[in-house]
């Protein structure tokens, strides 16, 4: 029997909401093993001055627990 676990990340990039995406799953991968999906649920930006200065992605990375 195995269980998923989720955690949900908000990815940041200067670049693009993949990249974002990307960001947060890079980082979750640092100290989380057997990720097996990551389901993206909103995608939002930061503006200065009228333009786009970060691009921000919600996601919800799921890993199998381990025994």
């Amino acid at each position: 029997m195995a269980v998923i676990k989720t955690i949900d990340l908000v990815g940041v990039s200067g670049e693009s909401w993949r990249d974002a995406a990307n960001q947060a799953l890079t980082e979750a991968a640092r100290t989380i093993r057997g990720i097996t999906a990551m389901e993206v649920l909103d995608t939002s930006c930061n503006v200065e001055d009228g333009r786009i200065s970060e691009y921000l992605t919600h996601v919800r990375i799921r890993f199998r627990i381990e025994r």
